[in-house]
């Protein structure tokens, strides 16, 4: 291919698909490949239903060699399309991660971080005979030791109350309506969930740069990529699971560039508690808030977490709400959202409590 098909879901074998990229084109990778799961029975909770376990052709393998050579070849692929300054995130469990990361330094990559992403809700171990396997690893890793690489060291504070994001990523499965579904069935056994993916790509990548998923699925990468402005491209080899990406890619709208850009500004501005409500779906870039209730006093939400109010002022939900009124204020008890199905507005600590009802299990 001469030129970068951005944007499009390619249907077809990754390891051909990015032979056949410009070398040295693309910014990012994410990559989910099969995890060679070696399951040899089905599995049955204790009320005898059947779970719905990856037990899928594309992730067996007849041995540990032949995933070494498979995982060699796509990562040498992947090595050639990605630019030298680019990055590369793997996620997997137990059953290969460690194999993909040796492959992964024997092939030259340098390793940055390996991230624990811990699963808040898991799937119990039914059969009660390991620990519950609460969570998978990704491995993050730059082409090139040395070469300057993109890392949004403030947006990841922002988003994590104005300390330091930790390498350990307490997010829910994928679940509800976000979860694909075909005549009631999961459209696809292993679909991570967007907020994962929000997280990654907010990180890693800016606002038009392309980041490439070699095992598309369902196509969340795209979605969030998508979303957060930025040029994605999809490698899928099952032709069902290119036509559901592209209906769900379709269906996304991009967020405005305003809010996905924060001056430069003092470390105070960066104290955002709330950005895990912005993660996770339940509020959105650009939904309004409304000081106090009052439909003249309004701020935005933006990408990280922060907020902008009309009058300019940029800030955590607690800076802005002093900036109103000249005093110390609790931003969760300040700021009004509107509510989707009422039309009300209601007060963002509402949200936040169900957000930590419906994820965390705590009472409201």
């Amino acid at each position: 291919m001469t030129e970068l098909p951005i944007d499009q879901v390619i249907h077809g074998d990754c390891i051909e698909v990015m032979n056949q990229l410009p070398e040295r084109s693309v910014d990012c990778i994410f990559a989910d490949p099969p995890y060679n799961l070696q399951l040899r029975q089905e599995l049955f909770r204790p009320n005898l239903t059947k779970v719905d376990a990856v037990d899928d052709e594309w992730d067996q393998f007849e041995s540990f060699q032949a995933y070494d050579e498979f995982t060699t070849r796509w990562l040498t692929a992947a090595r050639r399309v990605l630019k030298d300054t680019g990055t590369i995130w793997v996620i997997g469990t137990y059953h290969n991660i460690f194999r993909v990361g040796k492959i992964m330094q024997d092939l030259g990559f340098w390793i940055l971080n390996d991230i624990v992403w811990i699963k808040v809700n898991p799937t119990p171990n039914f059969k009660g005979v390991r620990f519950t396997n609460a969570h998978e690893t990704l491995i993050w890793a730059q082409k090139l030791q040395g070469k300057p690489y993109t890392f949004n060291y403030h947006d990841m504070k922002a988003l994590n109350e104005s300390v330091q994001m930790r390498s350990d990523w307490h997010i829910p499965l994928c679940t509800g309506s976000e979860r694909l579904r075909v005549n009631g069935e999961k459209a696809h056994p292993t679909q991570k969930p967007e907020a994962l993916l929000y997280r990654v790509i907010l990180a890693s990548t800016q606002p038009g740069e392309v980041i490439l998923d070699p095992f598309f699925g369902t196509g969340t990468t795209g979605a969030v990529a998508k979303r957060l402005r930025r040029h994605w491209i999809g490698i899928e080899k099952d032709r069902r699971y290119v036509e559901l990406a592209q209906k769900r890619i379709d269906a996304v709208s991009p967020l405005s560039m305003k809010y996905l850009r924060m001056e430069k500004r003092s470390r105070r501005h960066l104290r955002l508690p709330f950005g895990a409500l912005v993660e996770c779906g339940y509020l959105s870039a650009g939904d309004a808030l409304y000081f106090q209730g009052d439909p003249n006093r309004v701020a935005h939400v933006l990408a990280n977490g922060s907020i902008r109010y009309q009058d300019g002022m940029e800030g955590s939900i607690h800076a802005v709400a002093r900036h109103i009124t000249g005093a110390s204020c609790n931003g969760w008890e300040a700021w009004y959202y509107r509510d989707s199905k009422t039309g009300s507005l209601c007060p963002i600590d509402a949200l936040r409590k169900r957000f930590l009802h419906e994820v965390h299990g705590w009472d409201k």
